[in-house]
């Protein structure tokens, strides 16, 4: 008899099996005599009531000396487990559990489906990704076209393997799924064979099921440091490329003095700025920062994209980014996007943090030596780089809207440390003297 998925000819054959020809009903208190027939011990001993030795088997008529049979418990707990089986409870208690399971195997292959159209949803926006990022590095590239299209066809590559890379991500992630789905319908299947034989009589049994595969929550995409990367200034990368021992910024963003902190010493060219142990003379101006060490660049931005470099150096600790033209300028506030702050920091001169609430704190290689800000106002990016090799370091997908500056703060040093300057990098480099 199958113990997957018992038929009714088999549960029938079982049944009789184990009938009492004398009663036919199902045996009690099964004995077996010497012709190994089986019998109720009281069927048996009725039939023989009142029978002088010797005695014969009812069903194949062999005599025997003696009244003698010996009890059969084997025949005994089969019986016994046949008569709880075919009761009305276990019937009902097996049918139960085979709903539970079927619903069970119901709503885990909903949850792969669920998965597989979200790993589906994530190729297609990778794809429509990697092709809006195509048509803007080709944008970018045409000014150049005419003697940098080797170096085209290099970052156009770069973008292809990245892609793929992660397209086959999903694509394996998406396999391993399809087979658990595949595997819980095959369950599924021997379930609902299982459950139209429980109402026939017989031994019911739940089938033999391979437990359901465990399928991990998929690979976990960077879509926003995929699409960053190369919605960088191209050109200047590239440009940076070819002249390797130059180290120019494109924007010639300066401080504005008026929004310096009081204890905040900016240079006559305004490209240099360091805190102070002593406020130095101002006048007042509601554009002054009053309760933090900051001060804004003079130059606004709202359409276009704008990117620039501030020298750190090896300062232990900085502010940078870019801060809405409406902040708080009196108030001593968190560094957060819902403040009107997009920032990177440095703590402890090896703690970089992106400036969410709470911080994101980042995995640097190395302490770069410089920084730079690219401003995407019609895509609402801002994005921080190491300028010593152009990596991504961080990127606000969801950047400002209107008019913002330049945001630095050289923060307070320590009372023990020689006071270190932040500098916006100008090309050709200015003096570094103040």
């Amino acid at each position: 008899m199958s113990a997957a998925a018992p038929n009714s000819k088999s549960q029938s054959s079982l049944r009789e099996d184990l009938t009492c020809a004398i009663c036919c009903d199902l045996f009690t208190e099964p004995v077996m005599l010497g012709c190994m027939h089986h019998f109720c011990k009281h069927c048996i001993s009725t039939y023989w009531r009142g029978t002088q030795t010797p005695v014969s088997c009812p069903q194949c008529r062999k005599e025997f000396t003696t009244k003698h049979f010996q009890t059969n418990y084997l025949v005994t707990a089969m019986v016994e487990k046949v008569r709880a089986s075919t009761s009305d409870c276990y019937v009902k208690n097996i049918q139960k559990r085979q709903k539970d399971l079927l619903e069970a195997h119901r709503q885990r292959r909903e949850d792969f489906i669920t998965v597989l159209n979200r790993d589906e949803d994530k190729m297609e926006c990778i794809k429509r990704i990697g092709s809006e990022l195509q048509v803007r590095i080709q944008g970018e590239f045409q000014a150049l076209r005419a003697f940098l299209a080797e170096e085209e066809a290099c970052v156009l590559e770069r973008l292809r393997r990245e892609q793929e890379a992660a397209l086959e991500q999903l694509q394996r992630h998406l396999e391993v799924v399809r087979e658990a789905v595949s595997q819980l319908d095959h369950s599924m299947r021997l379930l609902h064979e299982a459950a139209t034989t429980t109402h026939q009589a017989g031994l019911v049994e739940l089938p033999q099921l391979r437990p359901p595969l465990e399928v991990d929550p998929g690979p976990e995409l960077d879509l926003n440091g995929f699409s960053s990367r190369y919605m960088a200034p191209l050109q200047y990368i590239t440009w940076r490329k070819m002249f390797k021992s130059l180290k120019p910024g494109p924007a010639p963003v300066t401080f504005d003095v008026d929004t310096a902190h009081p204890s905040v010493y900016v240079s006559r060219d305004r490209t240099i700025a360091v805190d102070c142990d002593s406020m130095v003379p101002y006048q007042p101006n509601p554009k002054r920062f009053l309760q933090s060490v900051n001060v804004l660049g003079a130059q606004g931005f709202q359409d276009g994209r704008h990117y620039w470099e501030v020298g750190v150096g090896s300062k232990a600790k900085w502010d940078l980014g870019v801060a809405s033209e409406r902040v708080d300028r009196q108030a001593r506030v968190k560094l957060s996007p819902e403040s009107g702050y997009w920032t990177l920091r440095l703590r402890e001169g090896d703690q970089y943090s992106a400036g969410t609430q709470p911080w994101t704190r980042l995995q640097v290689g190395w302490s770069p030596q410089m920084i730079g800000v690219f401003l995407d106002c019609d895509e609402r990016k801002v994005s921080f780089y190491n300028a010593d090799d152009m990596s991504l370091l961080y990127s606000f997908s969801n950047g400002p809207r209107g008019r913002v500056l330049p945001f630095f703060s050289p923060c307070v040093n320590d009372t023990n440390q020689k006071p270190q300057p932040i500098q916006l990098l100008h090309y050709p480099p200015v003096d570094l003297t103040c």
